[in-house]
């Protein structure tokens, strides 16, 4: 082989390796970015109904709080729930 194809392949190579770290990395950032939290949606009593007047947030131990996994703008991701 010449020294000019070799200079090609190995400059090559690198560019392949430098584009694969920076789209992993893009990748990696985005999910970060967005920050999905559990926001409380509900409360539930123990026979499974809504009791009025304290929502989204439960007050009182006979009550269990549900949560929705939200992005920033508010919206549930697909597949980010249970």
């Amino acid at each position: 082989m010449t020294r000019k194809l070799t200079t090609k392949r190995i400059g090559a190579a690198v560019a392949a390796a430098a584009a694969a770290c920076a789209l992993g990395l893009g990748t990696a950032g985005t999910a970060v970015a967005g920050g999905i939290n559990p926001v409380p949606v509900s409360c539930t009593n123990e026979g499974g109904n809504e009791p009025g007047g304290q929502q989204p947030e439960c007050k009182g131990k006979a009550h269990t709080q549900e949560t929705e996994n939200q992005n920033k703008p508010g919206h549930a991701p697909p597949g980010q729930n249970k």
